[in-house]
């Protein structure tokens, strides 16, 4: 096993991120009983970014997370700001219509936006740089990259995008295993946990109250809903539950069997030289292929390559991560074989059985909200899911709605039987990929 640098332990996952992030400001845990305008659970990107919404918008708030602000896939993820929200979103057609796909696929773009003016505004430091590059393997890839590149021109997008065949890809990348690329330079690449540590401080100066190490163990439904935490209690009037792929089956089974957890890991090198950097990506940009189960990778502020991938459905850790992500590494760079790790980790990111993500309220007790099953992909949707809460708590409720109407299939088997079964549904789709 590789030395890594030093890092400090206050029960952040050792990561690169962990490593360099800023000011962790810790919270105090909830010891009383208080009461809210808004209570939210989870301490991610949606629960801090409805937080933010919904204090700007004159309501009193509480933020409840169960670990460290940023503790889960927020502060651990691949960090790649993408535009677009879910997964073929046309297959929603019957039941949002095509103003209603139209209307997310506008909110894929308004979603970077969002991050984008989040940062400028509070002055985040989380390292936001522009560039973003999809990654085609094979013809059909190219394929698909072709086509999104024409809607890109119809929609009059077409500056910001750019689409390269095989002997155009040393503009952007030192690898020669790819066929082409579609280039997005309103798309890119940010350190996750600064992000959302600095939006958490933005939070507080609105004066949300943030509790840590205060997981929800039991909630009352009701008029006024009741969070009950280990030392305190919650009343209010409306719940927001942002837990993700960390809700778990008791907290509520509805949304806990709704969402699976899946393992996706990280590795971060040494510090490579200025000369390895522009050999292999010279541009700076972000960049995923278009597999199932994909790479993704960019540079780090310090000339780090982060590398992920492995998505795993099982509901087991590999047991050494450098030794399961290396040869994905030196496939697409090999130029960097054997080059030391420093970091690596994994985390789980939230999935639905349709790759949308589920934002909506439940219908036994409508004063109660949720985000969540992102997909890999919640960086920008977290802040839109976000945001469109805070509209549905405001009578604005037209874009809430769009995802409200869009039903989700409860994984079969509950908590023991559905990563098994999900892992065996997937092994199909990599098959498929193959050709």
């Amino acid at each position: 096993m590789p030395s890594k640098p030093p890092v400090h332990s206050e029960n952040y996952p050792d990561s690169y991120y962990f490593a360099t992030a800023n000011a962790l400001d810790p919270q105090p845990q909830l010891t009383e009983r208080i009461s809210v305008d808004v209570c939210i659970v989870g301490g991610g990107f949606s629960g801090i970014n409805t937080a933010i919404e919904l204090a700007q918008k004159g309501f009193s708030v509480v933020l409840l997370e169960a670990k460290r602000i940023g503790w889960g896939a927020s502060g651990r993820n691949g960090g790649e700001l993408i535009r677009g929200i879910g997964h073929n979103v046309a297959q929603f057609k019957n039941e949002i219509g095509s103003e209603g796909v139209k209307a997310i696929h506008e909110m894929g773009f308004e979603a970077v936006e969002i991050v984008r003016n989040r940062v400028k505004e509070h002055n985040i430091d989380c390292n936001l740089t522009m560039g973003y590059c999809d990654l085609a393997m094979k013809p059909r890839h190219m394929s698909e990259l072709e086509a999104d590149y024409q809607d890109m021109l119809n929609e009059g997008r077409g500056e910001s995008f750019k689409l390269l065949q095989k002997h155009e890809l040393g503009e952007v990348i030192g690898s020669d295993i790819y066929s082409g690329a579609l280039v997005d330079m309103n798309s890119g690449h940010l350190h996750p946990l600064n992000l959302a540590l600095g939006e958490a401080r933005v939070a507080r100066a609105l004066g949300v109250q943030m509790f840590e190490y205060s997981a929800a163990t039991k909630i009352i439904k009701g008029d006024k809903p009741r969070i009950i935490t280990e030392k305190g209690e919650v009343d209010c009037q409306y719940l927001v539950m942002a837990c993700n792929a960390y809700i778990g089956h008791k907290l509520d089974s509805y949304l806990g069997g709704k969402v699976l957890p899946a393992g996706s890991y990280l590795l971060a090198t040494e510090p490579l030289t200025q000369a390895q950097c522009d050999e292999i990506i010279p541009q700076n940009m972000a960049f995923a292929d278009m597999r199932i189960d994909l790479d993704y990778f960019h540079l780090s502020q310090d000339n780090r390559l982060l590398f992920g991938g492995l998505c795993t459905y099982s509901g087991k850790d590999p047991k050494d991560i450098d030794a399961a992500l290396r040869p994905n590494l030196e496939k697409v760079f090999p130029q960097l074989k054997g080059v030391k790790i420093d970091y690596e980790w994994g985390g789980m990111i939230g999935i639905g059985a349709n790759r949308l993500p589920q934002i909506g309220r439940l219908t036994d007790c409508p004063n109660i909200f949720y985000a969540q099953a992102y997909a890999g992909h919640g960086i920008n949707a977290t802040h839109m899911a976000a945001k469109l809460i805070s509209e549905a708590l405001t009578t604005q409720a037209e874009r809430f709605n769009v995802f409200d109407s869009v039903s989700h299939m409860t994984f079969p088997g509950g908590p023991t039987f559905r990563s098994p079964m999900l892992a065996a549904g997937m092994l199909y789709h990599r098959f498929k990929d193959l050709f």
